[in-house]
């Protein structure tokens, strides 16, 4: 399974993109992928090809009217494990004791 968090750029459209955002999110929650929404980015939990399919189908999405477009993008590849979008924060939870602020 992999994390996959990016955040996709147009550029030359203003200081407001939100609108490109909201073409992102549509394509990634439609995928089916489990996904977290920050306030910088978004991650994406799946098969390595899913989650490259998604930012892909997001990045000519937001280029079909944007003539140049950046993506800054982390993937974490991990073999036999699912579940890391929860599990990696309450294992930081867990050592500390606490709950944490999170985007859940």
């Amino acid at each position: 399974m992999a994390l996959l968090e990016f955040s996709i750029t147009p550029l030359g459209k203003g200081e407001s993109i939100s609108q490109y955002v909201a073409r992102s999110l549509d394509i990634i929650d439609r995928s089916g992928l489990d996904y977290r929404l920050n306030p910088m980015g978004t991650v994406v939990e799946g098969e390595l090809d899913e989650v490259l399919a998604v930012l892909k189908q997001c990045v000519e999405a937001v280029a079909a009217d944007c003539d140049r477009v950046t993506c800054a993008a982390k993937l974490d590849y991990r073999a036999g494990h699912s579940g890391s979008l929860k599990s990696k924060v309450a294992s930081v939870e867990a050592k500390l004791g606490r709950k944490l602020k999170t985007s859940d």
